[in-house]
């Protein structure tokens, strides 16, 4: 009895029934949206901190920050008997390895100091340098006096022209960093994997050998077996590289044992980076505490500074979108439970004889409750079904778009990826360099939201129910029946 009436009091409303129905559809298809991209903006977010946090690093130990006008641009020595000539031009290539020129560098017994600092379970250094090669034709008239006296072009300027006819050069760089090759639980090694090749191991020490990243190598068409020129020399590629998260960068474009990129850069015993991971996270603050105290002239850094310096638009679109999908979700739900209290109110007064007749013929106040309660509930079951199935459409479009979230890692002096320090990653890219990433935005199906969804949906009915229903059972039947009488 209680079904058929309320089946037949749904169907004679229809405009009504559709209009609630619609308006928390709506309401809980926001909900399930929203929550899904806060969500998934949050794993981008993590995505692009894993190449702080993933690399078996607590700390980083590096050289303090060159003063403003040390250093200089990377310069190219030329001597007169340099290059091949026509006569009207001078064919020159040259190819120089140097240490960042705005971080100075470490004793390699720095190295030492840290392995024996209490707490400190593991501890492996590292050089960064950047590989220049100079390469170009120059007027032979102009230049080559100028090369006896001893003049030397620097990187991103022009020499000096003289003579008859113009000259042509260009620089191409790559970033490089000797390592450990054994050193695979702490620093670079570990947050990459082989994919082609070998690894570099104990027995490579001195030798011309590399590890090349996979991206750097097929933009340069290198391969397994081939060489490369690092500082003048051919060095054999016997590994190929990419990151273990697949969207992170590797730490350089080409890896060399360390001794052999002390050697080629002519740099002697020194490191750029000292990668020290700590007994566990409590003791992290003490360890950086003593290395602090026992080397006062370098940069100790630690991972949640390093995670602090990651900039771009995740960091603000996580936020954004946190704050925005709650107060969304409240204005929404609010507007849509609204509206179904009011209309439901309103079908109660159109109802006035109707439910003035029921209570006559012996309707208990509750039960009056109870049917405007069971409609409105249906109501929101059939809101909370096409909202359900519009949410999940719009997941579905949101992944098959494809939206991405810029990630990027600023420079500074903490040392963190891209900054002048390198962090955990290894670095060498100089101060200048950052690592932009677009990251490919997922809105991620969760169980919870849709079972959630619903739940309001059906809460949102029954609210708008209970207030009908208590309006309703406040009618007299007498006074109902006289007022349309």
């Amino acid at each position: 009895m209680y079904g058929t009436y309320l089946r037949r009091e749904l169907a004679g409303r229809k405009k009504q029934t559709a209009i609630v129905a619609i308006g928390l559809a709506i309401a809980i298809a926001l909900v399930i949206i929203v929550n899904a991209l806060t969500a998934g903006v949050r794993d981008a977010q993590a995505q692009a901190l894993a190449s702080v946090y993933g690399v078996g690093t607590d700390l980083t130990v590096t050289g303090a920050a060159a003063e403003p006008g040390e250093g200089g641009g990377q310069r190219f020595d030329f001597g007169s008997g340099d290059g091949t000539t026509d006569g009207q031009t001078t064919t020159l290539t040259r190819s120089t390895l140097r240490t960042d020129f705005m971080r100075g560098t470490l004793d390699a017994s720095v190295l030492d100091t840290v392995a024996s600092t209490d707490g400190v379970t593991a501890a492996t250094a590292a050089l960064s340098l950047t590989n220049s090669t100079f390469s170009g034709e120059l007027p032979s008239g102009g230049f080559g006096e100028a090369d006896a006296e001893g003049t030397t072009p620097t990187e991103g300027q022009a020499p000096p022209q003289g003579g008859e006819g113009g000259g042509s050069f260009g620089i191409d760089s790559f970033t490089v960093l000797g390592i450990d090759p054994v050193a695979t639980s702490v620093g670079p090694l570990a947050s990459v994997e082989v994919s082609d090749g070998r690894a570099l191991d104990a027995d490579d020490a001195g030798s011309l050998v590399a590890l090349v990243d996979a991206s750097y190598a097929a933009t340069n068409e290198i391969a397994v077996g081939d060489t490369i020129d690092v500082a003048g020399s051919d060095v054999e590629v016997v590994g190929i590289v990419s990151s273990t998260p697949d969207s992170a960068d590797t730490a350089a474009n080409v890896y060399l044992p360390l001794d052999t990129a002390q050697e080629l850069s002519g740099a002697g015993d020194v490191v750029s980076t000292v990668y020290v991971q700590a007994e566990s996270a409590s003791s992290i603050d003490a360890v950086q505490t003593a290395l602090a105290d026992e080397l006062p002239d370098a940069t100790i850094t630690s991972q949640s500074e390093l995670a602090s310096t990651v900039s771009g638009s995740l960091s603000s679109a996580t936020s954004l979108i946190t704050n925005l999908g709650t107060w969304l979700s409240i204005i929404v739900l609010a507007v849509a439970v609204l509206l179904s209290v009011l209309l439901t109110l309103s079908g109660v007064a159109r109802r006035t004889r109707e439910f003035g007749t029921l209570k006559a013929i012996g309707w208990s106040n509750g039960r009056v409750v109870r049917q405007v309660a069971g409609e409105s509930m249906v109501q929101g079951l059939i809101g909370g079904a096409v909202g359900l199935v519009l949410g999940v459409i719009g997941i579905v479009v949101i992944n098959l778009v494809k939206p991405t979230v810029a990630a990027t890692a600023a420079p500074g002096d903490s040392g963190g990826p891209g900054g002048i320090g390198g962090g955990p990653t290894g670095g060498g890219g100089g101060m200048f360099q950052t690592q932009a990433t677009d990251i490919v935005l997922q809105a991620p199906f969760s169980l919870w939201v849709l079972v959630a969804a619903v739940g309001l949906a059906v809460l949102g009915g029954l609210v708008a129910g209970a207030i009908g229903g208590w309006r309703a059972a406040r009618l007299s039947p007498a006074e109902a029946l006289r007022s349309v009488a």
